[in-house]
């Protein structure tokens, strides 16, 4: 296929795009940086650059401003917003404007979609959007992208967990604190954390990208949800180190403001369609993710 790719130069489109090439897809690479091209992958800078999309057999959408790294000031919050949105509806004019278009839009979410939920059950993609900022981001994002619809093409939404792998995402910021015996629960460790290997993650998109019959919604999790307690716990297992700190809530609150949901929120979530349409996960709990795979990190 020949594939349009935003967002591919980060921590899980870096590694996406090297298993497409892999498997002998041709890239075009949205990207501000200036990168030499490969035999697979050309770069470009601007999708002004495009009249259409003819070209192109399918488009994946990861673009965004880095959600955790800077305080939600108003101006931080419209950044987020703009930095995908802007993207996403350029693309969907695009769409708009080919006689041929791609036939399959996957493009990002994040399950911040869902907000905090209660400690019952268990949640999937059926789940009603929350009202906290991350959630109405999302809720934006995603009836953005689902305006590229059409009896041509097929519109798919990542509703992404916290990434884990051993060079990036989320456990680059960890991992030095538990190393010097730092680690512990966050407020009162409860809350359930939604995650998913990064392998597992660009596996979930080539099955999207190659099933014809997958569209709408996905949540992009692993199929047990942990809490962060126990992630904390096994997580200084596998490094074996102690982890007897605790940061209160209240400490979270006050040093990250409304950041701090992103760590305090309850997401006991399940990727239900997925299991549905028969994709199988090679990494289901974080204990067996730990041992197996990621031994690199001691």
């Amino acid at each position: 296929m020949y594939i349009l790719i935003t967002g591919g130069t980060g921590f899980i489109g870096t590694a996406l795009c090297q298993e497409l090439i892999n498997q002998g897809h041709y890239l075009t690479v949205l990207t501000r940086q200036s990168l030499t091209a490969q035999e697979a992958v050309s770069y470009c800078q601007n999708l002004a650059d495009f009249q259409d999309l003819n070209q192109f057999d399918a488009v994946i959408n990861l673009a965004g401003e880095p959600i955790f790294d800077k305080p939600w000031t108003d101006q931080q919050k419209q950044k987020l917003l703009s930095s995908r949105l802007n993207i996403t509806e350029q693309l969907v004019e695009l769409f708009h404007k080919s006689e041929q278009p791609p036939h399959t839009f996957i493009s990002g979410s994040a399950t911040g979609f869902y907000g905090d939920l209660g400690f019952t059950k268990k949640y999937d993609e059926q789940t009603a959007c929350g009202t906290k900022f991350p959630a109405l981001l999302c809720q934006q994002w995603e009836e953005t992208a689902l305006q590229a619809e059409s009896s041509q093409t097929r519109v798919c939404l990542v509703r992404t967990g916290i990434v884990l792998g051993p060079t990036g995402g989320a456990l680059q910021k960890m991992l030095p604190l538990y190393k010097f015996g730092l680690g512990g629960k966050l407020g009162n460790g409860k809350q359930h954390w939604a995650w998913i290997s990064r392998n597992d993650h660009i596996r979930t998109i080539l099955f999207l990208l190659n099933n014809k019959q997958s569209q709408g919604a996905y949540n992009l999790v692993a199929p047990n949800s942990i809490s962060n307690a126990d992630f904390n716990q096994q997580l200084a297992k596998a490094l074996k180190r102690p982890a007897f700190f605790n940061v209160p809530s209240f400490l979270l609150k006050l040093g990250l403001g409304e950041r701090s949901q992103l760590l305090l929120d309850n997401q006991p979530l399940i990727p239900q369609r997925l299991m549905d349409e028969g994709f199988e996960f090679q990494h289901h709990t974080l204990g067996e993710y730990l041992s197996n795979t990621f031994l690199s990190i001691k």
